[in-house]
């Protein structure tokens, strides 16, 4: 179940991206590593078990992480089992390489068309499609492997998670939904994990997916207005080409705002005192934040609001429930 390395963007530009896509790559006169020709000796020093790595942005697995980590502690009330946490780990590790590397594969086409990601891996050749495919499998079978080791229900529901996460690479070419998509491939994480942990589907879990479901949509309509007129220009489907600027914004903060209150909700269902939701209110500046940087239209700042910001949402609010776990043993309890 399952989406970093920016660069600060000093102008705005039409960006030419699939719809839908969270696209961790920033615009390509603003990061060399994807940018330049291939063969350029910082390019020459990178082996192909880095390039591979580098193509799926493996490092971007924080956005979902803190969320699924979240869903054990709070299915466990504490800390869970090391062996259930660890395949909880491979599974997040297997379902999002499995993700982004289809994700790569049936985009390489318009990749190549893209200014700004023509330069990625396999479009520029430094990876070959068999290797991608390669990594597709490995991802899928750790990701079948750690769901088969985590129980009969995580084991059932995980064709139904990679039909998920796989299909909502083709979602853009017929919906402006996939934005959706890419949220309810998200909002596994921590659904999976609280199962890993019970057994069983409980209301608190359902509520925390939920949030990651309308926050993972939100943050990418905003993502998507630098493709509104390439969307357009190649009948991609997404929010802004279908709904313009001021219509995906007001979409976006109507989900991220649905995000607050789903959160609020596990948090009331979890009991939650002053550290549960003084992470919440964290979280909740953040993505005021994010969305007045945005506000206009004016992608000046969509790095910062995207990557950095989204990066930290799933950290805080995770460090303010582990944080009232911990105290809850200590003195510090009735805080």
């Amino acid at each position: 179940m399952e989406p970093l390395d920016p660069e600060p963007e000093p102008t705005p530009a039409p960006l030419a991206a699939p719809a839908g896509v969270v696209d961790p790559d920033p615009p390509a006169s603003l990061a060399p590593s994807e940018s330049s020709p291939p063969g350029p000796p910082n390019r020459a020093r990178i082996g192909p078990l880095r390039e591979l790595l580098d193509m799926i942005k493996f490092e971007h697995t924080v956005f979902a992480l803190p969320f699924a980590l979240l869903g054990a502690i709070g299915a466990a009330q504490g800390l869970p089992p090391l062996r259930t946490s660890l395949w909880i780990l491979l599974a997040m590790v297997g379902a999002r390489t499995a993700a982004m590397t289809f994700n790569r594969l049936v985009d390489v086409d318009v990749d190549a068309e893209n200014p700004r990601t023509a330069s990625r891996a396999l479009p520029a050749g430094r990876v070959s499609k068999l290797a991608a495919m390669t990594l597709l499998g490995v991802g899928i079978i750790l990701f079948g492997a750690a769901a088969g080791a985590l129980g009969p229900l995580t084991w059932a529901l995980s064709p139904l998670a990679l039909v998920i996460i796989l299909g909502y690479s083709l979602c853009k070419r017929f919906t402006a939904w996939a934005h959706v998509v890419l949220g309810l491939s998200l909002s596994g994480a921590p659904l999976g994990a609280w199962i890993a942990v019970s057994g069983r589907i409980e209301a608190p879990a359902l509520w925390l997916s939920a949030g990651v479901l309308a926050w993972t949509a939100g943050f990418d309509i905003l993502y998507s207005l630098q493709d509104e007129a390439f969307d357009r220009s190649r009948g991609l489907h997404s929010i802004p080409s279908k709904l313009g600027t001021r219509g995906a914004l007001y979409l976006s903060r109507g989900l991220h705002l649905v995000a607050l209150l789903c959160w609020g909700m596990f948090n009331h269902q979890m009991v939650g005192h002053l550290w549960a939701w003084a992470g919440w209110v964290a979280v909740a500046a953040m993505l005021a934040r994010e969305q007045w940087l945005v506000r206009s239209g004016d992608l000046t700042h969509i790095d910062q609001a995207f990557f950095t910001l989204n990066s930290l949402i799933g950290l805080v609010f995770f460090a303010g429930h582990a944080l009232e776990y911990w105290l809850s043993k200590s003195l510090l309890a009735p805080l």
